[in-house]
């Protein structure tokens, strides 16, 4: 027996740590195996995929998601090995539900007709009603009016197939670009960037691109003194048009404005448009009747939503606010940094988990492999 002086069992106190820590990595191993599904038997009876979208294996898996109601109904790694498991099957459209998803779209919020503040639905003379009530009103005088445009500059499903993008630590390594450049129509959040150590991922095209007022704030400080740098960081969106919102509180009114400013004094090919605030509040109702609560919608999901009506098809890129990807290795926040969102604002989770959702119910389809 080995001993110290003071006559403990040095060795044995190991064996013990050590039994410990063998008993605990076997039951760790265990619960992998065996938590919720089989996840070995489902990779033999799967792994001849892809299956057929109406087959009823694929039915089955689908059924798998929408059957967890809420969130924390399921642990984040039984919920991971669902979509995981899907993935082996086809994606199709559903025209049905797709259909009833955009009808009830039209009749709360309108897209077509409201997405932006327009000469049309905005008239000179009235007073606009920011976003935040406690804001208060703005009046559209003759100047503000000259600054939209006369009317709606899409119209409903004027687009085949369209891409959201999000700015996800997910599209890191995924090879995805050339699939988002081949759509009809690319959406980007919040000035992203698409240089060239990004492009094999993240595509290049870009149709429309939103900017938080915070970054005009923040990177250009509010535009106040040198300008160029911002119009040049713009430059490599080519002749997207640039959308922001304006009218969400009095702040956001004169950096918007701003941005519209540089554009014209620069004589940039971009458009400029405001998100109206009537859309932004209807559609925060709207996604709150679907359960989702957040003291502030994120600019993906109001893309998202606004796709769902001028787009017949939706392909979501880069959405996937987990610190973990579906095979449980750890992922950065944003495909170009690893700077979280401040705590409580968003929900991101939720609208990811709803995004889930309609995929499987062949709403949209969310793209979280590495792109072939």
């Amino acid at each position: 027996m080995y001993s110290d002086p003071s006559g403990r069992d040095l060795l044995g106190n190991r064996a013990l740590f050590f039994i410990f820590i063998c008993s605990f990595a076997i039951v760790t191993l265990l619960q992998q195996i065996l938590y919720g599904k089989n996840y070995i038997k489902r990779y033999f009876e799967l792994h001849e995929g892809p299956f057929e979208y109406n087959s009823s294996t694929c039915w089955k898996l689908r059924n798998e998601i929408m059957e967890v109601k809420i969130l924390s109904m399921v642990k984040q790694s039984e919920l991971f090995d669902r979509w995981k498991t899907l993935q082996s099957c086809k994606w199709e459209r559903n025209n049905t539900a797709a259909n009833i998803f955009k009808s009830h779209l039209t009749r709360c919020c309108n897209a077509p007709a409201f997405l932006f503040t327009t000469q049309k639905n905005t008239p000179e003379g009235i007073k606009l009603k920011y976003e935040v009530d406690s804001s208060g009103f703005l009046f559209i005088d003759a100047e503000v009016f000259n600054l939209f445009p006369k009317e709606m500059p899409y119209s409903r499903s004027q687009f085949k197939k369209c891409a959201v993008v999000g700015n996800g630590g997910i599209l890191k390594n995924s090879r995805c670009g050339n699939e988002i450049d081949s759509t009809d129509f690319v959406f980007r959040c919040n000035l992203p960037p698409i240089s060239d150590k990004y492009t094999m991922d993240v595509g290049l095209k870009t149709d429309i691109v939103t900017i938080n007022p915070s970054i005009v704030t923040e990177r250009f400080q509010k535009l106040e003194k040198w300008r160029r740098p911002f119009y040049e960081v713009l430059q490599a969106y080519e002749n997207a048009s640039v959308v922001m919102p304006a009218f969400y509180n009095t702040r956001n009114t004169d950096v918007s404005f701003r941005v519209k400013y540089v554009l014209d004094d620069f004589e940039s090919q971009q458009s400029m448009f405001f998100f109206h605030p009537r859309y932004l509040e209807n559609v925060s109702r709207f996604w709150m009747r679907q359960g989702l609560r957040a003291k502030r919608l994120s600019s993906g999901l109001m893309l998202v939503t606004a796709a769902m009506e001028l787009c017949e098809e939706v392909h979501l890129y880069g959405f996937w606010a987990f610190s973990m990807d579906p095979s449980g290795f750890y992922i950065t926040h944003h495909y170009y940094d690893n700077v979280k969102p401040r705590p409580g604002f968003h929900k991101m989770t939720t609208e990811i988990f709803n995004f889930l959702h309609m995929h499987s119910k062949g709403i949209l389809q969310v793209h979280t492999k590495i792109c072939s």
